[in-house]
């Protein structure tokens, strides 16, 4: 039976400043690496051999899955893919959360972080943190990269990856583990358990506890389960 093993990287170094990260590629925080540790050790409880792993181009995904891959014993050559990434803040990038939903108001600040389709403003041509995605830019195709994203935008790049790499080796009744993010495994969430625009802004992703889903031959969801069920987060919205 083919699962898939979803896993948002642990606590970042802007995740703990809580700071709007997208795109820029932050490392774990000393939280976050535990996390990574206790995600691997998670996955080896279940006694079961990954075949395939996926994830982004940023370094808190990356190290969270050589992390689990280390812990689970596994010398397994992983496939990274900027579809995968955070989705873009744009003009938020780098800023405090508090600190903005203070200046911009709690109605707005909602909007650009948990709304379906409302990207925030662009980010700037001449910011600090373009510099950031000089290791993604050959891996993009021209005319691509995005200067702000909404869910939605996430949604559109996650979901092609999917049906184009992943789903075809579940059918194969492979066992694969992604390691990603917030954004681009609750983009990838909507889509395997059918959330409505309306409900997706409910969903939030724990970092470091792996989420194992079951599928039928169909492709399917059969069951669902957090390894940690102590920080388990809802799926199922009433649609």
């Amino acid at each position: 039976m083919s699962k898939l093993i979803l896993t948002r990287h642990g606590q970042s170094t802007w995740n703990a400043e809580n700071r709007f990260t997208g795109w820029v590629d932050v490392d774990l925080s000393k939280k976050g690496v535990e996390e990574a540790e206790k995600s691997g050790e998670l996955i080896k409880k279940l006694n079961i051999k990954i075949d395939i792993s996926y994830t982004s181009f940023l370094k808190r995904a990356i190290k969270t899955l050589t992390t689990i891959l280390k812990i689970n014993n596994l010398e397994l050559k992983f496939n990274t893919a900027w579809q995968l990434n955070e989705r873009h803040y744009g003009s938020l990038t780098g800023l405090n959360k508090e600190e903005t939903k203070k200046r911009i108001g709690e109605e707005q600040f909602k909007k650009y972080r948990r709304s379906w389709n409302i990207p925030p403003p662009p980010m700037p041509k001449d910011s600090e943190y373009l510099s950031n995605f000089s290791p993604l830019n050959g891996s993009i195709p021209i005319g691509m990269t995005p200067f702000t994203e909404s869910l939605k935008n996430t949604y559109e790049r996650v979901i092609p990856f999917y049906d184009k790499e992943i789903k075809k080796n579940l059918f194969e009744n492979k066992i694969i583990l992604v390691s990603a993010h917030g954004n681009s495994l609750r983009a990838l969430c909507k889509f395997l358990f059918q959330i409505s625009d309306e409900k997706i802004n409910e969903l939030e992703i724990p970092t470091g506890n792996p989420l194992v889903i079951e599928f039928e031959k169909n492709l399917e969801v059969k069951k669902y389960s957090y390894l940690d069920e102590k920080r388990a987060k809802n799926i199922i919205f009433n649609q």
